[in-house]
């Protein structure tokens, strides 16, 4: 694995039809949010070729709102991912990490969050976007990271979707130009 994508799902209601968190599916905007992502992520170069998603009714709608960018990306879900925290994520990260040059996680706040947080600070990220990961990953985010064996991942992007359509997005961060630490 050469890079990887930490997505966080989009907006969901608060509870699923009969009441339980798994089955909480997306609202308008967090379809409209996954889409923005996975167009901004696309038009930046970011191509996933595996997809390991947890498999909430939210994280499998978040995908399938992002899919169409990414035609040719094998999709997975992996039951650890639900909720899961930092290390397990991690450890499906590394499991599948041989399988393809660029692995995406579409998941779940507080581990999501945690992980960039930690893998941002070990590749000497910039501090200010360390800070603002620190207070928060929004729905419908993602982090990019380029990986390199044997050496702290470094962070390329951020993307947060606007919240209105035409507007800015919520936060854009685009590290060195792709290829230059190669």
């Amino acid at each position: 694995m050469r890079r990887l994508i930490l997505f966080r799902h989009g907006k969901a209601v608060t509870a699923g039809p009969s009441g339980g968190d798994k089955e909480r599916p997306l609202v308008e905007r967090g379809e409209v949010d996954s889409a923005n992502t996975g167009d901004w992520l696309r038009g930046a170069g970011y191509a996933p070729d595996l997809v390991l998603m947890s498999p909430s009714a939210r994280t499998r709608a978040t995908w399938e709102s992002a899919r169409p960018f990414f035609p040719r990306a094998r999709a997975e879900a992996r039951e650890a991912l639900y909720l899961a925290d930092v290390d397990t994520i991690w450890d499906v990260v590394a499991d599948a990490a041989a399988e393809a040059d660029t692995v995406m996680v579409v998941g779940h706040n507080p581990g999501l969050q945690e992980l960039c947080v930690r893998l941002a600070a070990e590749g000497d990220g910039p501090k200010p976007q360390i800070e603002h990961l620190e207070h928060g990953f929004p729905t419908a985010g993602a982090c990019v990271f380029r990986t390199r064996d044997h050496r702290p991942p470094t962070l390329e992007a951020i993307y947060g979707p606007p919240r209105r359509p035409g507007e800015a997005p919520r936060w854009l961060f685009v590290g060195e130009p792709r290829g230059a630490r190669d």
